[in-house]
């Protein structure tokens, strides 16, 4: 059995693949540019993957060779816009990274899956449309807010085969993606994951999270 991480070259992802191998975990990382730290955790890096294309999903599926008992698609793209400068490209570029490829990934990776696995998506409270009172970021929003809604179905289809699903915020973390702004470092938000991801079931499956513990409104 496995644990399989998505952008896991750095940041949250890379922190979620130390704290799961000190656990005792095997670790599968899935990048599109591997890092030198990620080759020292992982047992297994499958990098050059684009998640937004489908020929290189399937290249990933191809090296997989055992059963995944959790997965967690951390890797997610993070853009600047408001009202006055938005563009299509944008909102379609957020959509394809950060709700279109992690469902069409999973979809590909349901052979691997072993029955009772946990699924664990990186969302972000950005997507929640109640607690949306700030505006702005439409692209990172509206893309957050679909995978949610994805997710919410998935749990509802892989409930027969026993696999819990989750959707979970980090935390305002400081990484590269929000320019190191943020009140929480990468190591305090992976371990609220974890022990959020370790209370995942079947009774709570479809549900949204804070990694702090708190149930999140859609």
């Amino acid at each position: 059995m496995a644990t399989l991480i998505t952008g896991c070259n750095r940041g949250i992802g890379l922190e979620l693949a130390k704290q799961s191998k000190a656990r005792g975990e095997k670790i599968i990382a899935i990048c599109r540019t591997y890092s030198d730290e990620i080759r020292l955790v992982a047992d297994q890096v499958i990098d050059g993957i684009d998640l937004t294309d489908r020929a290189s999903l399937q290249k990933a599926i191809l090296q997989i060779r055992e059963p995944l008992q959790k997965v967690i698609q951390n890797a997610g793209v993070f853009l600047e816009d408001n009202i006055e400068d938005l563009s299509t490209e944008s909102l379609l570029k957020q959509f394809q990274v950060n709700a279109v490829a992690p469902l069409e990934f999973t979809s590909l990776l349901i052979p691997k899956l072993a029955d009772g696995a946990k699924l664990a998506f990186i969302t972000s409270r950005m997507g929640s449309i109640a607690d949306n009172t700030s505006g702005a970021y439409y692209g990172y929003r509206m893309s957050k807010a679909a995978l949610n809604a994805g997710v919410k179905s998935l749990a509802i289809d892989l409930k027969p085969r026993n696999i819990s699903v989750m959707v979970l915020h980090p935390g305002f973390v400081k990484t590269r993606m929000t320019g190191f702004r943020g009140d929480v470092v990468p190591e305090e938000s992976a371990s609220g994951l974890l022990q959020q991801i370790d209370k995942l079931s079947p009774n709570i499956s479809g549900t949204f999270w804070h990694m702090n513990g708190e149930l999140l409104p859609w």
